[in-house]
């Protein structure tokens, strides 16, 4: 949605969605609190801006349970991604993921079972042994998996979790937080949107045995199309769930309620709360020409200006004619110019917040013009700049 007029100038320029200057003194749009949940931590936010819209103790280290799978998933569907495996290929059993404990697929120690099935197994029944059995396959140990799984995390930006083990089970410096593991959900939703659909499934049979998925969102709400539940006794009842209507997609994670039914109750109150009194929009494209400034000495007179990739912004609903765009572009660009070389800011603010900022970078390359031509811009920036 292009809400903002096409932006022409030099220097900086200000401006206002649909073009109209808009009192920064008009009555806002009333937003009630958020709710209060039921749990330990929680937090809310929508996918493609990153902003977070609520949040409490997001930041606390609590046992993940098995939210941890989401994690083995991923890598699961960043190996098959790279090449290294195929989903068909198939896993031989250890007598350790066979005897696993808790939530299960019901592999058989000596079988050969296919990536693809072991995913399913992992995503939707939750399954210990898929779980370790992948582990296995992939990192040679658990325990080496394990140290993989941390690694990603840190790469995210995941900075408060540590994996011990690729099930959730309990153990001594195993933990998480709400705030990184709605980092790791928008990277699987993102990163892999091919897998991304087994999160939705509601059963999955193995073995004979059919199994529901335990996220009972996939059943009350049909724009609820992932993500992974999770519980013990030390860690509580968990839900990182997903969910999109029309184009704007939310990331709830609620850790540490005391039922299935408070998970999902708690779930739904915050999903609830974004829709209603959110909205995201897409103010520019990765490619929207929003400047086109001088070049000096170089074969073309301009060049074109924009941003690398879409700019994403979440706001209060009713509140998208209070925005402003801002451009500092350089005020001197001279050639060569390189496609993509930075040359300037592009700021988007809701009264005084600064709600967005992109680099503006050059759409184009400009090469040097002529002798003749850079002389004479030369000439001309040197008194430009004498004259003031």
């Amino acid at each position: 949605m292009r809400i903002f007029r096409q932006i022409r100038a030099k220097a900086v320029v200000v401006i206002s969605v649909l073009g109209l200057l808009v009192s920064l003194t008009a009555q806002a749009s009333l937003i009630p609190a958020p709710p209060k949940l039921a749990a330990k931590s929680y937090i809310l936010i929508d996918a493609d801006s990153g902003r977070v819209l609520v949040e409490n103790d997001a930041d606390k280290r609590l046992p993940p349970a098995s939210l941890t799978k989401m994690m083995t998933a991923y890598l699961v569907e960043s190996e098959i991604a790279k090449g290294n495996i195929s989903p068909e290929d198939k896993v031989r059993i250890s007598v350790k993921a066979w005897k696993a404990p808790g939530s299960r697929m019901f592999i058989k120690e000596g079988d050969f079972v296919t990536i693809s099935d072991l995913l399913k197994g992992i995503i939707i029944q939750s399954g210990n042994d898929a779980s370790i059995a992948v582990a296995e396959h992939i990192g040679g140990s658990e325990a080496a998996f394990a140290d993989l799984m941390t690694q990603h995390a840190e790469a995210m930006g995941m900075k408060d979790t540590q994996y011990m083990n690729a099930t959730g089970l309990p153990m001594d410096g195993h933990y998480s937080t709400a705030r990184d593991l709605s980092i790791l959900a928008n990277r699987i939703i993102k990163d892999y949107p091919e897998q991304y659909n087994i999160y939705s499934q509601q059963y999955f049979t193995y073995n004979n045995i059919r199994q529901p998925n335990r996220n009972r969102l996939l059943w009350r709400d049909k724009s609820v199309d992932g993500l992974k539940t999770g519980h013990t006794d030390e860690a509580g009842y968990c839900l990182v769930a997903s969910a999109k209507r029309g184009g704007m997609r939310l990331i709830s994670v609620v850790m540490g309620t005391n039922s299935e039914e408070s998970r999902a109750r708690e779930s739904q109150k915050l999903l609830a709360y974004g829709f209603r009194y959110f909205e995201t929009l897409k103010p520019y494209s990765a490619g929207d020409i929003l400047n086109e400034p001088r070049v000096w000495g170089g074969q073309k007179p301009d060049v074109k200006l924009g941003i690398r990739h879409d700019m994403n912004i979440t706001i209060p609903r009713g509140q998208a004619k209070r925005l402003t765009a801002k451009l500092n572009v350089s005020k001197v660009i001279q050639a060569p110019v390189s496609e993509g070389q930075a040359m300037g800011v592009l700021q988007i603010s809701l009264d005084d917040e600064i709600l967005a900022e992109r680099p503006l970078v050059a759409l184009e390359s400009v090469e040097e013009g002529g002798f003749f031509k850079r002389l004479w811009d030369s000439i001309v920036l040197f008194f430009k700049g004498l004259l003031g």
